[in-house]
């Protein structure tokens, strides 16, 4: 009898866990972002919220959990209960950059389901218009002449924006002094105002203050220029070869997330990235959506453990100090 009664609870769990799937979901959506408002991750995410809404047929609550170069917000996001109510919207450094650093318990390739791949950015090496360098030549000539004089803005030890500038550095041999934000758009912010010199920060957050005459840009990371602003060199072509880090965005769920609601969620990913509004939306701001087939959750588990295998080593080579 005890027999009996334990495999029919079972089994009523079951159901109702089956049928708790097929209905999701039933309820708002809350979707983290590790990183402050205004900046590039979370300009994306409220672009995403809507088409998702429209998608799911429930409201995408935007909710910005920031700190420790998005570790905050990715530690959030892992001890959520994995139902599919709550996921992360994050990208190289929350998810590959600043986990290699900082002492969080959680695995971020263990502890969450890989959702969808988001759009790609760039990188690119910026100053504030008070800078005497009128290209990137002439600004490593600067940094040489005023070694520890300059500023550079960061987004926390660990992140895209630290592993481009720590290279500056080790390419040209010079040196500057590092000022971590919570976020791209304080940082830009602070540079239009005047008060940090550098910063190489996501490139499609910082367009805007490039066309307007705002801030300089020096370069663009990655192979090949940057078509939103073809006239602004890459660093190869300004003497500072090899930096290829593209600015990946992801979206993640808590480990134990139902197939179900991964495929759903995943399913409202890729029908927005189908829609033309949508897709005229990424591309005005610099950033590039990927094939269909590497939107899936098997694209972003393998991209991802593709990155942390290649710059886990580099980073922790670099003896990087949390600041």
């Amino acid at each position: 009898m005890r027999f009996l009664r334990s495999a029919l609870a079972c089994g009523l769990l079951s159901l109702a866990s089956s049928i708790a799937a097929q209905s999701f979901p039933a309820k708002p959506i809350t979707l983290i972002v590790p990183f402050a408002a205004g900046g590039p991750t979370d300009t994306l995410a409220r672009i995403f919220a809507e088409p998702l809404k429209q998608s799911l047929g429930q409201t995408i609550l935007v909710e910005n959990v920031t700190g420790a170069g998005g570790t905050i917000g990715l530690v959030r996001a892992a001890r959520a209960a994995p139902d599919g109510y709550t996921v992360i919207l994050g990208n190289w450094t929350s998810h590959v950059g600043t986990p290699a650093l900082y002492p969080i318990q959680q695995d971020v390739l263990k502890d969450f389901e890989p959702v969808a791949r988001l759009p790609i950015s760039r990188l690119w090496l910026t100053g504030k218009t008070g800078l005497p360098a009128k290209d990137a030549a002439e600004l490593v000539a600067w940094l040489k002449a005023n070694p520890h004089k300059a500023s550079f803005g960061t987004v926390g030890a660990g992140s895209a924006v630290h592993i481009c500038g720590i290279y500056l550095q080790n390419s040209t041999g010079t040196q500057f002094q590092f000022v971590p934000y919570r976020g791209a758009a304080p940082a830009y912010q602070d540079q239009i105002a005047g008060n940090i010199d550098l910063t190489c920060m996501d490139a499609s957050a910082g367009l805007g203050y490039h066309r307007s005459g705002r801030i300089k840009a020096y370069a663009v990371a990655g192979n090949g220029r940057w078509s939103p602003a073809p006239e602004v060199p890459t660093l190869s072509e300004a003497g500072v070869a090899g930096l290829d880090l593209t600015f990946w965005n992801g979206l993640w769920a808590p480990k134990g997330t139902p197939k179900e609601a991964v495929a759903k969620l995943n399913q409202a990913v890729a029908d927005a990235f189908a829609d033309a509004r949508m897709q005229q939306r990424i591309g005005d701001l610099g950033m590039e959506i990927p094939p269909r087939d590497q939107q899936t959750p098997e694209a972003l588990g393998a991209y991802h453990r593709a990155e942390t295998e290649k710059w886990w080593p580099i980073i922790k080579a670099a003896g990087i100090k949390l600041e």
